[in-house]
């Protein structure tokens, strides 16, 4: 399927250059000016189309040495297109010279697209003609340079001490005026004014440090305009700093909720790269951990949710057993929101004496107790008038806007990663796929309660089934290696040093890897130029995604409902900024 696509394309519009990736995604190479054309065919012109713009990015390859067989450029920009109905993804790549970049905008082939380009002119200065607001996304206005280019610094003490003298500090404070008309918004008649009403940054409804502009008729939206960045912490830039195994407790940071769900994508991608095969016991440790971050993080967002539209009981209660859900991982694991367990190659260490009595009990205490939460919040009538038929979107909208995971499902589509293309060995697991029918906040609401259950059959599966043998894979890149091995010889000692304090040298190569986080599908794309260094760091975050549908989500809404709205995409600041 994918080598007649490929084929297709090739005989279609010539120009084209393949491109083996370590992930197996079909690469191919367009000229700027087929660009279009291509991502139009693919977009509307085949059978099953992509529909889905699921990333798009850029690789500053000034200063890559490994890059056999590409062509050469300053930069490139990664379009990463996926299509539901194939089950298939496909990457184009196209080269770019010079140092201000251009190329033509997707906005009107893919909604998603807006921000993305936004994001890719803010951090590498790819311009991309026929946006309609090209500005920055993630940085203030003022900001000077793109911080993703390997020329600009990763840390502060490579540059000159910060001064705000009084001139540009009257700068900074007029940059931040407020102008409707730069954010899209118009006036909705003939001698009316805007009524404007800033949500944030600083609410408890926004979850986060994150603003929303409301432009209002009485207490009717008239228009909405999400504004980020305000949590904004170079997560990708760190990832290219930091030695492959030092940036693991980075990830836990990400989606700060979802713990070492954060860490799976990305050494699931270095082991692709690197060809690493992790043993079993060690694949069934990280399912059963990942299904407790999924627990807790649902667990934060049901309670929240129902704060968010008036019931504040069940947010009591909810907490209280994800603090007992954090007891066990803490046992496991160490810690508790951010352990930073995962390993290149498995996991740090084996579980410890007495966790199966304490996963056992676990999952006989809390279905009962989830069944009292169905009584007090989705039974709830004030719950259900508050989020039926409220910021709904069909499924057709959901696909074009880049919606995943319980976003996406909730619209229908029973699409899980964990299912479709399993990983880690959940092809040996069996659970159910919730979903929804209307898209709204009720059935995001509801397909959250359902997949806590699902969590549980697959712990209690882990439970049963936990497998013996090795936690780690025996492989010279696995880090950090085994201990046992140090003190074989010198050499073994040496190597073992090395591999704790310096980091497995990775073979260079390309590689994304995508896994059914807690909010939706979360990848990482990683570029090795065979060094202990990641090159390149993308970070492909469910939120990011989800948060620019908020416009057509509550337009026509009311004000109140913006709230219920906000609750029932499930995010968190830090998976949106990075």
């Amino acid at each position: 399927m994918a080598a007649d696509l490929v084929s297709d394309i090739e005989a279609r519009f010539g120009g084209v250059t393949r491109q083996e990736t370590a992930d197996g995604v079909p690469t191919l190479w367009v000229d700027a000016d087929r660009l279009r054309p291509v991502l139009g065919h693919l977009r509307s012109g085949i059978e099953r189309p992509f529909r889905t713009l699921f990333d798009l990015t850029a690789i500053d390859e000034r200063f890559r040495r490994h890059r056999p067989g590409q062509p050469q450029g300053d930069f490139s920009a990664v379009y990463h297109l996926l299509s539901y109905q194939r089950d298939q993804d496909i990457r184009l790549k196209v080269a770019l010279c010079g140092d201000s970049p251009r190329l033509p905008s997707v906005i009107d082939l893919w909604p998603a697209a807006d921000w993305y380009e936004r994001e890719a002119w803010d951090m590498f200065g790819i311009a991309f003609d026929g946006h309609p607001r090209l500005r920055r996304i993630l940085l203030p206005p003022t900001w000077e340079g793109h911080p993703l280019r390997k020329d600009y610094p990763a840390r502060a003490t490579e540059r000159e001490p910060f001064r705000l003298t009084p001139d540009k500090e009257a700068a900074e404070q007029e940059a931040l005026r407020f102008h409707p008309e730069e954010w899209g918004m118009r006036r909705h008649g003939d001698g009316t004014d805007y009524l404007f009403l800033n949500l944030g940054p600083n609410h408890p409804s926004v979850h986060g440090v994150f603003r929303v502009v409301l432009q209002l008729d009485g207490e009717d939206i008239v228009d909405a305009v999400p504004d980020i960045g305000y949590h904004h912490r170079g997560a990708e830039k760190m990832g290219e700093r930091q030695s492959w195994h030092s940036y693991i407790p980075y990830t836990d940071r990400v989606d700060y909720l979802g713990g070492v769900m954060n860490n799976l994508p990305y050494v699931l991608a270095v082991e692709r790269l690197a060809g690493i095969v992790v043993p079993d016991r060690a694949q069934v440790i990280r399912v059963m951990l990942a299904e407790f971050f999924r627990i807790a993080s649902h667990l934060v967002f049901y309670g929240t949710m129902a704060q968010d539209v008036g019931a504040l009981s069940p947010v009591f209660y909810m907490f209280t057993d994800r603090e007992r859900v954090f007891r066990i991982i803490e046992a496991i694991c160490g810690a508790r929101m951010h352990p930073s367990w995962f390993r290149i190659g498995g996991i740090a260490q084996d579980l410890p004496e007495g966790w199966d009595r304490l996963v056992a009990e676990f999952v006989d205490y809390l279905p009962p107790r989830l069944d009292e939460y169905e009584t007090l919040v989705l039974r709830n009538r004030l719950f259900q008038r508050r989020t039926k038929g409220v910021g709904a979107y069909g499924l057709d909208t959901a696909i074009e806007w880049g919606a995943t995971g319980p976003s996406l499902r909730a619209c229908g589509l029973d699409w899980d990663y964990r299912k479709r293309r399993p990983y880690s060995g959940y092809e040996r697991f069996e659970f159910d796929i919730p979903t929804g029918s209307r898209g709204d906040c009720f059935d995001r609401t509801a397909v959250r309660a359902a997949e806590i259950r699902q969590s549980l059959r697959i712990i209690r599966q882990c439970l049963n089934n936990m497998p013996a043998g090795p936690t780690k894979a025996d492989h010279p890149l696995t880090t950090p290696p085994p201990k046992d091995l140090a003190l074989r010889d010198i050499e073994t000692l040496i190597a073992h040093f090395l591999g704790v304090s310096w980091g497995p040298v990775i073979p260079a190569g390309e590689a994304a890897v995508t896994v059914e986080a807690t909010k939706g599908l979360n990848a990482y794309y990683l570029v090795s130029d065979g060094g202990p260094l990641s090159y390149r760091t993308r970070i492909r975050t469910p939120s990011f995604a989800h948060l620019q549908m908020i416009p057509l989500m509550c337009r026509g809404e009311m004000l109140a409902d913006l709230i219920a709205i906000l609750g029932s995409i499930d995010f968190v600041m830090a998976d949106v900024d990075r």
